[in-house]
């Protein structure tokens, strides 16, 4: 084992350069930082000494940062010249990288984490084969550090262990086959006629229902109406839960032409996993709704569309029975050898690691007492997988340390422990057989071996999951399931359109690691991924059927995640946009820059005026007008107006009411700009600031715990490495896989001045 280094200070630096890079600025913030003014609490006397460097180096981070972004000076004050300010930034991070340099990183401690609900759905899913909602089921996870993965929230209450309980009965009977089914197959019945189904477009019909039994349905569709006979062939889907299960053509007459009879019924037969969900069905690739009057697409002489959907079943799945075989590997009937067996492979998958014998006996005690009970062996194996599932090792990632009375103590986690990090990492759930496999073989930290593991792994469509569940928090774009934008005002917001939002994002995110994009095609692409349905909210044409396909942008009117439909929607109220929202957005999750929480008691603006006879853009002014409040909305609203031009679901607009939009700004460090074009000019020339906040928030997610102060080192060790190739996205992934703090840990309770805790990294 490593003795934990000691955070790292600044050599002193030579007095002459010192006061030479560092003297002309400060004695500018001296005006208002004496000790007779201290404005915001910040007193400047003490960073004129060189030895400040190694003494306060979070207040020398906080200064640093508001020079660089132009803050500081306030507006009022004679701002110095650029070589000024890029003298003192140029000496004190050179000295900060320097003291860096040759000292190995703290790699931090992650405390027994709890699976999150994505972890335990996703894990599940990987281990038994059934989908399962925990999302419905628990409770919300707490979030930290802005995700729902960091280890000190994932707390465990007494409510939430019966949900546990519940559902551990649930997923072993389900997993076995040993549900009991109605005697008879059970009908329902949604029409819009009863108001059970509702529309949400012309050719599509969405309805809520819950599925009691895991097996194979028959599923009717209602389509009344008819067609000409030179109208096109059409494709009918049927979507769970956003998801297209399954499509199939209409019905044709010899000739190919389309033709329904006046009542025609369509059937599918598929399987649907219990739970609750949500249905969709209609056509897919309907232009013929193009072609003819509003006012005729729901006449049953003029048109044919979906007014219900009808569930029948359930019926035996072979899905089902598939699962079943691949838990029971072999007949437990022929003998306890294969009991056994059953239950340690289970075991083995479900604690993500080898299990011991007394662990095996444990488990072959459920067996037991299910024949005690006249029982089968199979209601054994489910009583002793149902206790699986409640064990603190199912439910809990935990990492042992080797020496734990030694609290300074840094070693390398074991093969089988990197192994759940790598893969609740990239795929937030279990390893898979051969991860594990090779884990258990002490093979995977071979840096090679690793790194082909990665690869293989990304690779992968479960890595999808990193785009729903980390981009899904960084770019917070999982709150579009808890907005709700004013209909009137937003007419073409519905739920598919929502789901569209969710979908092109992710898509965009999963391809900037795929192909291995430089973090800068974040922030100014010129393409991303639509539907007909996004395409023409974004106006792009030449985009038909609801197939996601990669489409270029308009160079002026979109590039990047900021012209996304999910982001924009996301910065909104329900019924206008957020020049300050959008702009805190950016400051967050762009430039790692967040402001101070806003001063208590602020008015909210007027509702029913926004727009007329005043701008939004004149209100805020006189609701900033404080000069409290100026000093962050100064660059805050300026970032954020420079988005106006986007609705509040994202569509292009160059008035707002009757008011002519005005995206124009200039921020604190005087650079003007005006509209999404130039603002994503701007926001390229603080690459380096964009590359460090993706790469600190893609740390924490990894880890699972909020960043120290000594995993400075570690993120700019992997700055360096990527800065080369753009800060190409995969590479930096494959960096903080390499890092100290993803593949070690120290003991807890290090008792030593500049590790002293979980104390969150400064800003910069």
């Amino acid at each position: 084992m490593l003795a934990l280094a000691v955070w790292p200070m600044p050599a002193a630096p030579d007095t002459g350069g010192f006061a030479k890079a560092v003297h002309p600025l400060l004695r500018v913030c001296a005006a208002c930082h004496s000790s007779g003014v201290a404005s915001g609490g910040l007193i400047i006397d003490p960073f004129l000494a060189p030895s400040s460097l190694e003494q306060d180096r979070e207040g020398w981070e906080r200064i640093l940062q508001k020079v660089r972004s132009g803050e500081m000076p306030p507006p009022g004050i004679p701002r110095p010249s650029i070589e000024v300010v890029d003298a003192l930034v140029g000496f004190v991070e050179h000295a900060f990288k320097e003291a860096d340099r040759s000292v190995e990183a703290d790699p931090g401690r992650v405390t027994a984490r709890r699976l999150s609900r994505v972890e335990y759905a996703n894990t599940v899913r990987d281990l038994l084969g059934v989908p399962f909602h925990a999302e419905k089921h628990f409770p919300s996870d707490d979030r930290g550090h802005g995700f729902d993965n960091i280890a000190d929230v994932l707390t465990i209450s007494p409510f939430l262990m019966e949900k546990y309980i519940a559902a551990a009965e649930y997923l072993a009977t389900t997993a076995l086959g040993l549900n009991r089914w109605p005697e008879s197959p059970v009908e329902a019945d949604y029409q819009l006629k009863y108001r059970t189904a509702r529309r949400v477009g012309p050719t599509v019909i969405e309805a809520r229902h819950r599925v009691e039994w895991d097996g194979e349905y028959t599923i009717r569709f209602g389509l009344p109406g008819e067609r000409a006979e030179d109208a096109a062939p059409v494709e009918f889907g049927f979507w769970m839960d956003g998801k297209l299960l399954h499509s199939m053509p209409v019905e044709t007459k010899p000739s190919g032409l389309v033709y329904f009879s006046p009542h025609s019924l369509e059937e599918m037969r598929l399987h649907l996993p219990a739970g609750d969900h949500v249905f969709r069905a209609g056509f897919i690739n309907d232009d013929f709704i193009t072609t003819i009057p509003r006012n005729e697409w729901f006449d049953r002489k003029k048109n044919k569309f979906v007014e219900s959907i009808t569930l029948v079943g359930p019926f035996p799945s072979s899905i089902a029975n598939t699962r079943r075989q691949t838990i029971l590997n072999c007949d437990p009937g022929t003998g306890a050898q294969c009991t056994r067996d059953i239950l340690a492979n289970l075991a083995r998958r479900a604690y993500r690691r080898p299990v011991r014998d007394s662990e095996i006996v444990d488990l072959l005690r459920f067996v037991d007492i299910a024949r005690a009970e006249g029982l089968p062996v199979e209601d054994g194996i489910r009583l002793a997988l149902q206790a699986m599932l409640v064990s603190p090792h199912f439910l809990f990632r935990i990492e042992v340390d080797p020496d734990p009375t030694d609290a300074a103590a840094v070693h390398r986690i074991s093969d089988v422990e990197l192994a759940s990090r790598l893969s609740y990492f990239l795929w937030s759930s279990m390893p898979d057989d051969q991860l594990l496999a090779i884990a258990e073989n002490g093979t995977l930290s071979d840096p090679a071996v690793l790194e082909g593991q990665v690869e293989r792994m990304l690779a992968d469509e479960k890595a999808d999951a990193l785009g729903e569940n980390f981009a899904g928090q960084w770019l917070q774009i999982r709150n579009l399931y808890s907005v709700a934008p004013d209909p009137e005002k937003f007419p073409a917001w519905n739920s598919a359109l929502r789901d569209d939002m969710m979908t092109e994002t992710i898509l965009f995110f999963n391809h900037m690691l795929r192909e291995n994009r430089p973090l800068g095609d974040f922030l100014d692409a010129d393409f991303t991924f639509a539907n007909d349905r996004l395409a023409h909210l974004y106006g792009i044409d030449g985009v038909s059927g609801p197939d996601f396909r990669q489409v270029a942008l308009p160079a002026e009117q979109r590039g990047g995640i900021l012209g996304h439909a999910s982001v924009l929607t996301v910065t909104s109220y329900p019924s206008r946009t957020s020049p300050t929202i959008r702009g805190k957005y950016l400051l967050e999750n762009i430039l790692g820059a967040p402001p101070p929480p806003p001063p208590p008691d602020v008015p909210t603006l007027e509702e029913a005026a926004v727009g007329s006879p005043a701008s939004l853009r004149e209100q805020m002014e006189q609701h900033r007008s404080n000069a409290v409040c100026a000093s962050c909305h100064s660059r805050m609203d300026t970032l954020g107006f420079a988005l106006e031009n986007y609705d509040g679901i994202g569509r292009w607009r160059t008035t707002d009411g009757d008011m002519a939009i005005d995206p124009s700004g200039v921020l604190p460090n005087g650079k003007a700009l005006s509209g999404p074009a130039e603002l994503r000019a701007v926001l390229k020339d603080d690459l380096p600031d964009f590359a460090r906040t993706v790469t600190e928030k893609s740390l924490t997610y990894a880890l699972g715990r909020g960043l120290e102060r000594a995993d400075r080192i570690t993120v700019s060790r992997i700055l360096d490495r990527v800065e080369p190739t753009g800060y190409a996205f995969r590479d930096m992934v494959h960096e903080i896989i390499r890092s100290p703090a993803f593949q070690m840990r120290r003991g807890e309770g290090v008792a030593t001045e500049n590790a002293s805790g979980p104390q969150e990294m400064a800003s910069r």
